[in-house]
């Protein structure tokens, strides 16, 4: 049944002092909490130009939302997404669902005039994400963005100024990770993550998409070739859950004792080459046991290196290969001082550590930013820039189902 719940005014949410924009977000799990979050957080912490409203919240069951948008303090809550997405007071809908639902709430949201903020990867599939990219490019005044908030952690950002300032050099490797190992035990339940219709790949979209966005933006160029790549899936087979589960990756979701087939990789390791010709190699697993959360890149150039891992997220390590022998050597760099290092002005004193909250709280920031006009602390990702990515997911797949190498230039 369709229904919908006012659960106080949203003139209530924001400081009504400043320039305000509604907004509508579509899910209520893991990243409708992590978005939740970041609308609610952005505007306490930045001085935006644009400050989010948090108009409505959509999702299926409406009686626990209506204690998620209570919790959260979204004004709104509705199990229609339809008449939020049309809703005129509604200027930003966001996107949090599984991969293969962003399509038509996009397209809905674009075609209503509505600047949109979409999930990673931008679709399960490189067609939807090609209409997608092609009805952005058509909605002109419409802005988009997609959730890769890896970029906006202080020590990552960082690492892009050392490379804009050219002290990284000419780049010879690009190597990126991300290593879950929470889907090794074959007691997790069969929830849409291993089902290829809804997640479009396993641990390739939902962790290689990452690694693949921070690799482009941290070298500032594009893939040329994937000369191999191999994918695995471990555990053929999970049991079939009696219901969508909790708030996290896979918590809460009960089994039924019936089994179901695993279509996606566990595992998947790609080798290549840039345009500019640097080698690169990726790997995303969640079978790497004893690895909770660790995405990371390292870069080596003529003039120094980079190495970020997320595991040691406030902190970025850098090498200056310029520098006499005497003093080289790998250089810890606290990315946590206000006024030097991206984002930090508006938190904490030097030293104080942020979370992973804070680079989602930091791109609903520069969302607003873009909205009211203004340059976001670093380049934010919009459909166009996304489908790129998309377009190495697809590359990857095809090479390590085909056993041979693509080229981008074959992905249209």
């Amino acid at each position: 049944m369709v229904g919908e719940t006012e659960i106080f005014r949203a003139e209530h949410v924001s400081n009504m002092a400043n320039k305000t924009l509604n907004v509508a977000l579509i899910g209520q799990k893991f990243m409708g909490r992590a978005h939740s979050n970041a609308y609610l957080k952005a505007p306490r912490f930045f001085d935006l130009p644009v400050d989010p409203v948090m108009h409505t919240i959509v999702a299926r069951d409406l009686s626990s939302l209506k204690t998620f948008a209570k919790r959260w303090g979204w004004a709104k809550a509705t199990d229609d997404w339809r008449s939020a997405v049309n809703d005129p007071e509604i200027s930003l809908v966001d996107v949090t669902t599984p991969n293969n639902k962003h399509r038509d709430f996009v397209l809905a949201a674009l075609a209503a005039g509505k600047h949109v903020a979409c999930e990673k990867p931008l679709a399960a599939t490189l067609e939807d994400a090609r209409i997608m990219r092609d009805a952005a490019k058509k909605a002109k005044k419409s802005k988009t963005f997609v959730w890769y908030n890896y970029r906006r952690v202080p020590a990552v950002a960082t690492a892009y100024k050392l490379a804009q300032e050219g002290r990284i050099g000419r780049i010879y490797h690009v190597r990126g990770f991300y290593l879950q190992g929470w889907a090794s035990s074959p007691d997790i339940p069969l929830i849409w993550r291993f089902d290829k219709e809804q997640a479009g790949s396993g641990s390739l979209g939902d962790l290689g998409a990452h690694v693949i966005d921070m690799a482009r933006f941290l070298s500032g160029d594009e893939f040329a070739e994937v000369t191999g790549a191999i994918s695995e899936t471990f555990v053929k087979e999970r049991t079939i859950p009696t219901g969508a589960g909790g708030a996290g990756i896979a918590s809460g979701a009960k089994s039924s004792g019936k089994m179901g087939k695993v279509t996606v990789d566990d595992a998947i390791i790609a080798i290549g080459r840039m345009k500019k010709g640097a080698v690169f190699s990726l790997e995303a697993t969640r079978f790497a046991t004893g690895r909770e959360n660790k995405i990371g890149v390292e870069i080596n150039g003529d003039k120094g290196s980079i190495f970020f891992d997320f595991e040691d997220l406030n902190n970025l390590y850098y090498y200056d290969f310029t520098a006499p022998k005497m003093v080289a050597g790998w250089t810890k760099i606290q990315a946590s001082v206000p006024g030097t290092h991206p984002y930090q002005h508006a938190y904490w004193p030097s030293a104080h550590p942020l979370g992973y909250e804070h680079a989602f709280v930091n791109q609903a920031a520069d969302m607003m930013r873009v909205l009211g006009g203004e340059t976001p602390e670093v380049p934010i990702p919009d459909f166009s820039d996304a489908y790129e990515t998309q377009r190495v997911l697809e590359a990857v797949e095809l090479a390590a189902k085909e056993r041979r190498g693509v080229k981008l230039s074959e992905i249209k």
